[in-house]
């Protein structure tokens, strides 16, 4: 197992740094310590590489960030030579291209797939983490580099009888990779997030019947996705460091092109004419039609009222279209990108089950009780979302100084410095952790830039003959209210949603992400600019 590099070897220890998760975190960290002569390893739970778009195998699944900006950028050849076909690529091809880059740049080798890291502990002795994983085995790292995703802790509700379904059940967030055979078959989704959104109308064109169970409704828009025309793509490319250098100075680290007028300053003509030219666009660009529309709960309506119109519109069905109607903010939950989403449910196979009229039950042999009756199945997919941020990392039994346990440090909500760093948890890093833009942001930039800002470290730590870094406490408690004071600036705390944890029963209530991916960028670069202010090192 011991894959030992001239600087571990020095030091006893199996690897410079242990990496958790192999999606587009866990491949450039690899890569990062590769290229500065660092012995390195990523634990994989996995068959593959992929992180998120290895798991996520569901019909309809696809990314809503555009192509040539949810792509990496730290090596020109690698964006000039990969070839996208979609406006939005599907999670297929963004699958095959992680799996191109891991080979392009020799990382398979020092991947241990089919491995779960199921324990860490800091030894304050030698500075060094002791990683555990399922299979039994033991290996010693200074560095633990968390890559283990914002999206990838699957959450499933408790509900009475599951394990007595006969039929074929399967979570999003884990498709089978053989799929699942819905032909003619009686089909209920539960949930209508983003993944059921997506999965819903690819179901319903095949299933004899299908039932979407939905508790609340979900603002969505239409990607209005097509095959990425050859000669935008090659202009793109011909000025593709302009292009980043553009996208990292907006606000989520994406080119939407945010209006420069007031939705409160726009009559009636102009904010339709505005909406409409967004959703006929497609994609999250939409509530980037005027700069304010997440300021004010009154700024925010004028685009909801829009998407309420549409849904009216759309679904002929009065009383269904109600049902599938939110009032609540757009976009202060995760606002959806479908492809016909809303359409799905003027097919004859297509039944909505509102869960608020009469909420779920309990589950049978052969079907789902919803107040008082039966909806008989043959298939159950549960598109129930994710612990986000915090949960993958709470999974894995990690101790710091003292032994104090990951879980207790965030008994009360999450406390990070600059999203990646845990003061009592010295050489550990987690890429897009809480307290980062991650999922406000493009996450393959945000997490570009983790893992630079960490590699920069390292090698200030060996240029200067550091062995052990740690955030100090009072560097995480300013960071943390930070992060809390920029969020309220916004309408986005007003909402429950999984950005505050509230689709997990118990989960404290703590607005996550960090909200302005170019601030965030200075702020680090400050940091690491100034000798690593709000760090211990020794």
């Amino acid at each position: 197992m011991s894959e030992q590099g001239h600087s571990a070897e020095g030091r006893g220890r199996d690897f410079d740094a242990v990496i958790v998760g192999a999606g587009f975190a866990g491949l450039y960290m690899l890569h990062k310590m590769k290229s500065a002569g660092l012995s390195a390893c990523v634990f994989e739970t996995g068959d593959g590489v992929g992180g998120t778009w290895y798991w996520n195998s569901y019909p309809g699944a696809r990314c809503d960030v555009p192509s040539m900006e949810y792509s990496y950028q730290f090596d020109e050849d690698l964006q000039q030579e990969w070839e996208w076909t979609e406006r939005y690529s599907s999670q297929g091809e963004i699958l095959s291209y992680l799996e191109h880059v891991t080979d392009r740049f020799g990382l398979r080798p020092h991947i241990r797939f089919n491995t779960k890291v199921s324990a860490a502990s800091f030894n304050e002795e030698s500075g060094d983490w002791a990683i555990e994983t399922d299979d039994g085995d033991q290996v010693s790292s200074q560095f633990l580099i968390m890559a283990t995703g914002c999206l990838s802790a699957r959450f499933t509700p408790e509900i009475e009888g599951m394990d007595s379904f006969e039929g074929a059940l399967a979570h999003t967030g884990n498709w089978p990779k053989d799929g699942i055979d819905v032909a003619g078959k009686r089909v209920g989704v539960i949930g209508t997030g983003s993944s059921g959104i997506q999965v819903a109308p690819m179901l319903a064109r095949e299933a004899g019947e299908l039932f979407v169970f939905q508790r609340s409704p979900a603002f969505s828009v239409p990607s209005q996705n097509k095959p990425l025309d050859a000669a935008e793509q090659k202009a793109i490319k011909a000025r593709y460091a302009d292009f980043r250098a553009e996208a990292k100075r907006s606000r989520a680290g994406i080119l939407y092109g945010l209006g420069e007028g007031s939705a409160l300053d726009a009559d009636a003509a102009l904010l339709k004419e505005e909406f409409e030219k967004r959703w006929q666009a497609g994609g999250l660009g939409f509530t980037a039609a005027f700069h304010d529309l997440f300021d004010t709960v009154e700024a925010n309506g004028t685009a909801a009222d829009f998407v309420r119109d549409k849904i009216s519109e759309i679904v002929k069905d009065p009383e269904v279209a109600e049902a599938l109607t939110p009032h609540t903010l757009i976009g202060c939950k995760r606002l959806c990108v479908d492809a016909g989403y809303y359409d799905t449910f003027n097919r004859e196979n297509v039944t909505l089950v509102d869960l608020r009229k009469g909420a779920i039950e309990r589950f049978t042999g052969t079907g789902i009780i919803v107040g008082g009756s039966e909806v008989p199945l043959d298939v159950v997919v549960l598109a129930t979302g994710f612990d986000a941020l915090t949960g993958a990392l709470l999974r894995v039994d990690i101790k710091g100084r003292g032994g104090v346990t990951l879980k207790e440090k965030w008994s009360e909500g999450p406390k990070t410095y600059l999203g990646h760093s845990i003061s009592g948890f010295p050489n550990l890093f987690a890429i897009t952790g809480p307290g980062s833009p991650s999922v406000l942001s493009n996450l393959v930039p945000s997490i570009e830039q983790d893992v630079d800002w960490v590699g920069r470290c390292i090698a200030h730590m060996r240029e200067h003959g550091h062995q052990v870094i740690e955030a100090t406490p009072d560097a995480e408690e300013e960071w943390v209210a930070h992060v809390s004071e920029v969020a309220h600036r916004s309408i986005y705390p007003l909402e429950d949603s999984w950005y505050v944890g509230s689709n997990v029963p118990g989960k404290p209530r703590v607005f996550l992400p960090y909200i302005g991916f170019p601030d965030f960028v200075e702020r680090c670069n400050k940091v690491a600019d100034q000798g690593y202010t709000g760090y211990g090192l020794s």
